[in-house]
């Protein structure tokens, strides 16, 4: 299993070649790509589908969508090879259990953090959800859900556990990934913006850097 003795590492808005070869070469355990038209990290399925035929076996393919329809969750699996479903807006438990029926995919849920009060949202998706994505919450006013470079306070989750695998995510960068997950406790990480040079375009440096990173963690059991 890639990434198997230290943080697994997600790098997800994937949209060319140059920053797939670094996730590769870095040892990324999961690709991720934004099937969302706000996003500037947005891939449309021609593209994303070329993408998905250089990703080695082993690497967990990810479509990142937004309260997505049945047509265009249809529209998507017919074009591209995706392992994973992570559904990044405000569906229901009830929608998580419906596409994973439909699929036959695993689903990750992503929730977002401001504050304690958040954390009631965990459980109720644990409980439907094969992992959790656990990520800032969104400022008000912005136009995605994630992705937008902002961290919470790590501590709102320190010791928690959950049944099913997390993720941690949220202005993550290679200068600061080592220290949440000692904080959190987290195994798993995911980034996007971190490993940008500007808003949707990856570096290939900044992805080797923060992969590098991931190596160098080895997560407490």
């Amino acid at each position: 299993m890639r990434g198997s003795g230290h943080l697994r590492a997600k790098i997800c808005g994937i949209t060319d070649k140059p920053a797939l070869a670094a996730a590769i070469k870095g040892d990324a355990a999961y690709i991720g790509f934004v099937f969302f038209g706000k996003s500037p990290r947005n891939i449309d399925t021609t593209a994303a589908a070329v993408l998905s035929t250089e990703v080695p076996a082993g690497i967990c393919k990810v479509a990142l969508t937004v309260d997505i329809g049945d047509a265009a969750l249809d529209s998507i699996l017919s074009s591209v090879g995706i392992d994973m479903l992570q559904l990044h807006g405000s569906e229901t438990p009830a929608r998580v259990s419906q596409i994973k029926t439909r699929t036959g995919l695993p689903v990750m849920k992503a929730i977002g953090l401001s504050g304690e009060f958040d954390l009631r949202a965990i459980s109720d998706y644990a409980s439907v959800a094969d992992q959790l994505l656990i990520d800032a919450k969104a400022p008000t006013g912005a136009t995605i859900p994630g992705g937008n470079g902002i961290a919470f306070d790590w501590r709102l989750i320190a010791g928690r556990r959950w049944p099913v695998p997390w993720m941690l995510a949220g202005g993550l960068t290679s200068k600061n990934v080592a220290e949440a997950a000692r904080l959190t406790g987290a195994r798993q990480v995911d980034v996007s913006s971190g490993v940008e040079c500007a808003p949707g375009v990856k570096s290939p440096e900044r992805i080797t850097e923060f992969l590098a990173a991931c190596r160098n963690e080895v997560p407490a059991l």
